[in-house]
């Protein structure tokens, strides 16, 4: 790709003469190109076969919709990045909307990535969990599940259908007796031997069948397997097997719609309504419903569907890989060109299809009634969202309803393992995706030092905020500060935002009353008397349930934290240890601190312990004394 870019100094003019100026200096070659404003905020991104013919149509003065042209009138400067083909400029089009966030494009806001069911291979008992992320561990992967709570629930009815132990590879070696999960019958007891390694084997191999949608003889087998054993007058045996042939019924049941003639399609439908969009997207795997997920991408100041639907699939499989079916209740302007672009990036043909009847056509009225009932409830929700914001404005005497509300709080016991939380709210309710947890780093806090921790977190999290958006042109600056604490914790919050030179930034100290119970809660402001509100005001309990939003995070994070310390052990710090390894060394001598303990040709008498690496471990537990 080779970069184009005006570099005259003299000020351009601004509207269609502003564009007019660069047809002179562009050829037909495929690119993308950036319209900026006069201070060189981006204000749209677009790709083109041709960037002298589609630049040229922004130089009409007459023939746009309203959008375009008031696009247009604040353009007062172009950038050109010229691509080899098409398909390449659609790519980079998608990476430069996600990384710049134009205001007439669409985006998309909540842009996770999913959760998999993964079937572990590097154990010679495979484990089954719950997996999100890339895929570097060797194992079978299904997904995605539109959720968490979804890929859950899966697991629970496998585990009751299978099996399958869902145990790290240190608890599974450090067993000696059966845990509850194999009395309660969701595991087959493989780490004390309970099932031979070829019986497990066979009972992933009819796990993975069933995820790939082979359930029928699956559950065919099963039953002939029941009544052999109920003949044979094993009824223990065989009142297992019905056990096991309900849970496969029951994941059946809870998917929902289960299409007989498709079998792996994301089904992606649009609704809009009141200016605003609603997308959702329902995953079938395996001829099965694996969920489904609504999303709200801003519109662009006003696109029409096709240009909403085109730019909601190429920020959404950005990160993610596409499916060979893609159901669309709309079509978009380049259906052809996004095909090519999601097969290069899938490695194999991806087909877009709207589909006008049948069975793939019933599965798009499902998903687009879906999203006109999604937008309905958030549309109303806004609204009463709205009318508490603005109630909030008046009780703390803010010029405006606030857009964005954070709520700070920190997680300890004693000092150790602290967490700060921020959870953040707005117009349209709890921003999940904004939320942000800070590992308290302050090596010279005292234990337990609230105001210290504090002072961390609003420094970590505004010292990005002047270096990242130090014109405030984004929406991550916040209108309103929510403290857990009185007038103690205020007045440091303002001595720390002074000190960082953000002074006009309103801070509230939500504290509970002298009885400390809820409902009696007092609020507090910089140089100001506290004050209460009515203990039937709404505006009250929705501070109360922004602050316990934040508490929630706090201590859940806290939680996190303390268990994964629990479960660390030394050698986690050992350079070159990994998992596979650490493994080997806690089967091989049992514990951490038997490992720590050993020589160093004991170390190298385990199996995958070179002897370089066997003098690494040894250097590192004596050198620590």
């Amino acid at each position: 790709m080779t970069p184009t870019e005006d570099s005259e100094a003299a000020p351009r003019p601004r509207g269609h003469a502003c564009i007019q100026s660069y047809l002179a200096t562009l050829d037909n070659s495929p690119g993308v190109y950036r319209m900026l404003d006069a201070e060189s905020r981006v204000l749209y991104v677009g790709k083109a076969r041709n960037l002298r013919k589609r630049v040229s149509n922004y130089a009409k003065p007459s023939g746009h919709s309203s959008r375009i042209a008031r696009m247009i009138s604040e353009t007062a400067s172009m950038m050109f990045l010229t691509t080899r083909t098409e398909t390449e400029a659609l790519l980079l089009e998608q990476n430069l909307i996600k990384q710049l966030k134009p205001r007439y494009n669409v985006l998309l806001r909540d842009d996770k990535s999913f959760p998999n069911i993964l079937v572990a291979k590097d154990h010679r008992f495979p484990q089954i969990r719950k997996h999100r992320g890339a895929k570097t561990v060797k194992g079978a992967y299904f997904g995605p599940f539109a959720s968490a709570g979804a890929v859950n629930r899966t697991l629970n009815q496998l585990q009751k259908a299978f099996l399958l132990r869902n145990c790290s590879d240190a608890m599974f070696e450090s067993r000696t007796r059966p845990c509850l999960l194999y009395q309660i019958k969701r595991c087959s007891g493989p780490c004390v031997g309970r099932i031979s390694e070829a019986g497990y084997a066979a009972a992933v191999r009819d796990a993975e069948d069933f995820l790939k949608g082979k359930s029928s003889g699956l559950q065919e087998a099963l039953a002939a397997e029941m009544q052999a054993a109920s003949e044979a007058m094993e009824f223990e045996r065989a009142a297992g097997l019905r056990d096991r042939i309900r849970a496969l019924t029951q994941v059946q049941s809870v998917q929902g719609i289960n299409p007989r003639g498709v079998a792996e399609a994301d089904v992606i439908a649009l609704h809009m309504e009141g200016g605003q969009a609603c997308v959702q997207v329902f995953f079938i795997r395996a001829h099965q419903n694996w969920g489904n997920r609504d999303y709200y991408p801003k519109t662009g100041s006003g696109a029409e569907p096709p240009e909403l639907l085109q730019g909601f699939l190429g920020q959404f499989y950005d990160n993610k890989e596409p499916p060979r079916l893609l159901l669309l209740s709309h079509d978009i302007e380049d259906r052809e060109l996004m095909a090519e672009a999601l097969s290069q990036k899938a490695g194999r043909k991806v087909e877009l299809a709207v589909p006008q009847r049948g069975e793939k056509a019933e599965l798009v009225e499902n998903a687009a009634r879906n999203a006109r009932e999604s937008l309905g409830r958030r549309l109303a929700e806004s609204a009463a969202q709205g009318k508490l914001l603005a109630g909030l404005a008046d009780s703390f005497g803010l010029e405006a309803p606030p857009k964005r509300v954070e709520i700070y709080d920190n997680s300890h016991i004693q000092g150790s393992h602290a967490v700060g939380a921020m959870v953040v709210a707005g117009p349209e309710g709890f921003l999940k995706s904004q939320y942000r947890k800070f590992n308290i780093r302050g090596d010279s806090l005292t234990p337990g030092d609230d105001f210290g921790m504090m002072k961390e977190v609003l420094t970590r999290r505004f010292q990005r905020l002047l270096k990242e958006d130090p014109d405030r042109q984004g929406e991550t600056w916040p209108d309103l500060l929510l403290i857990d604490g009185g007038a103690g914790q205020v007045g440091a919050v303002a001595e720390i935002m002074g000190d960082l030179g953000v002074e006009d930034l309103p801070v509230v100290g939500v504290a509970k009353g002298i009885d400390r119970d809820a409902g009696k809660e007092e609020f507090h402001r910089p140089g100001e008397r506290p004050f209460a509100l009515r203990h039937n005001d709404p505006v009250l309990y929705f501070v109360q349930r922004l602050r316990d939003e934040a508490h929630r995070f706090a201590i859940g994070t806290h939680r996190a934290k303390r268990a994964k310390a629990m479960g660390a052990t030394p050698l986690d710090e050992v350079p070159g240890v990994g998992a596979t390894r650490k493994r080997a060394l806690l089967t091989h001598f049992g514990s951490a601190k038997a490992v720590s303990r050993a020589g160093l040709a004991d170390l190298k008498a385990v199996e995958g312990i070179s002897d370089s690496l066997a003098e690494t471990i040894y250097g590192f537990f004596h050198e620590r004394g």
